[in-house]
């Protein structure tokens, strides 16, 4: 996408001024680098107060008319509003601005569209995108089916094109929830066939630009997209990964949460969040040098929660706090303490490799937590027996000898149960 001069606004209403677990100016910096991600040139941002939100424009008259002076001044054609706006409050500011006017919700899946590049991907945005669109005035359908990034809210083909058939939309919204039900059958199938090998699922998850992409490739010794851009990441990776202990694990990438994600949306990426639910581990990785790391970390627990998961009592999670070669020497000492503490946190550097050897050593810990690591004997000729230890439990080593397999297993003390009920006794 080409770059655009654009002018980007926080509104401070007054309950986030009152008491809101971020500063504005820190949701501004946000909103900019939103912008920045998709390569608009950011000519002017400022946050303005909002008193009493109008129905008509949100933003009271005086505002209109100073952001209005600035579009002129600057030359701006593009003004992103950090909120989000009804259909008549986006039109009216258009009129009263005379320049396009998007809101957050238009910028994150302007960013989603040009991100996406699995199918899986490009039909979640595609349907998160359509569902916004449905109430509003849009380009023209072609406009929309075209190949390259983005959905088109920042202009472009069909500006002036009448507003798109509401029966081609609610068609075409039917045909992708049939084939995201499609691909969430086939992703259902694929970890059905991952848990047979059987290889634990690391997922990692966190607030956009927290690092985990970098993480990712430094323990998968991978080269997915890492750079200092929000939503770099937008679609599950996957990777085999051997931990030193000779463990092999599936690591997981996913997208990143940021605050006031649309529901929508959310929804929309409902398939990639079913990864994180069904992952035998969670990484929350937290950008532990940013001013807002509290704020994040409350963020991206709402997101968890919406799941049905809970970060602060789920055994999976493990605190991942990331960029501590970004501290000063007394933040540095305080984060060590804090990860000392607790047994389920760990600080790293995903840029230097600091960290790592401890947090693959608390990977270990945790996957056997729950698991007893025995040596069992099982005739050659008792498939079943053998079928059934590959089935529930981890094979870490195996020598046969003419007759019998010898086999070094981890197991749940409930499937070893199981197993000596049914097939032999253990010999530990």
């Amino acid at each position: 996408m080409g770059a655009g001069r654009a002018i980007v606004v926080h509104p401070v209403l007054r309950q986030e001024a009152d008491g809101a677990n971020r500063p504005p100016e820190s949701r501004l910096e946000e909103a900019v680098g939103l912008a920045l991600a998709i390569e608009l040139e950011v000519i002017h941002a400022e946050c303005v107060k909002v008193n009493r939100p109008q129905p008509s424009t949100l933003l009271g008259s005086g505002t209109v008319e100073h952001l209005a002076e600035l579009v002129e001044e600057h030359e701006a054609s593009l003004v992103i509003l950090d909120h989000a706006l009804s259909p008549v409050q986006q039109r009216n500011l258009e009129k009263g601005l005379k320049a396009k006017v998007i809101d957050r919700t238009g910028l994150i899946l302007e960013i989603f569209g040009a991100r996406a590049r699995t199918r899986e991907g490009m039909l979640q945005v595609e349907l998160a995108s359509l569902t916004y669109q449905k109430s509003r005035l849009v380009r023209s359908w072609t406009h929309l089916e075209r190949q390259r990034g983005g959905f088109g809210f920042l202009g472009g083909p069909g500006e002036s094109q009448l507003e798109m058939d509401r029966r081609l939309i609610g068609d075409r919204i039917i045909k992708i929830k049939k084939e995201l039900d499609e691909v969430r059958r086939t992703r259902g199938l694929h970890r059905k066939a991952r848990a047979k090998v059987p290889y634990p699922v690391v997922a990692l998850v966190g607030y956009t630009n927290a690092g985990k992409s970098t993480l990712f490739n430094r323990l998968a010794n991978a080269d997915v997209f890492a750079k200092d851009l929000l939503f770099a990441t937008l679609d599950p990776t996957m990777r085999q990964v051997t931990l030193p202990s000779g463990r092999k694990v599936i690591l997981s990438d996913t997208v990143g949460f940021i605050s006031d994600l649309p529901h929508g949306l959310v929804a929309a990426f409902r398939a990639t969040l079913e990864e994180v639910d069904a992952a035998d581990i969670i990484l929350h990785v937290r950008d532990i040098a940013h001013i807002d790391t509290d704020a994040q970390r409350a963020d991206v627990h709402e997101v968890l929660g919406d799941m049905g998961l809970d970060p602060d009592s789920d055994d999976r999670v493990i605190e991942v706090l990331n960029k501590i070669d970004a501290l000063d020497d007394e933040a540095r000492a305080a984060v060590l303490v804090q990860t000392a503490r607790n047994p389920r946190a760990v600080a790293v550097s995903a840029i230097t490799g600091e960290g790592f050897d401890a947090l693959d050593r608390l990977l270990d810990e945790r996957m056997n937590v729950n698991r007893q690591v025995v040596d069992l004997t099982v005739d050659l000729g008792d498939g079943a027996a053998l079928a059934w230890l590959y089935d529930k439990g981890e094979v870490l080593d195996r020598r046969d000898d003419e007759e019998q397999a010898h086999i070094h297993v981890s197991l749940d003390p409930a499937d070893l149960a199981r197993f000596e009920r049914r097939f032999q006794q253990p010999q530990m």
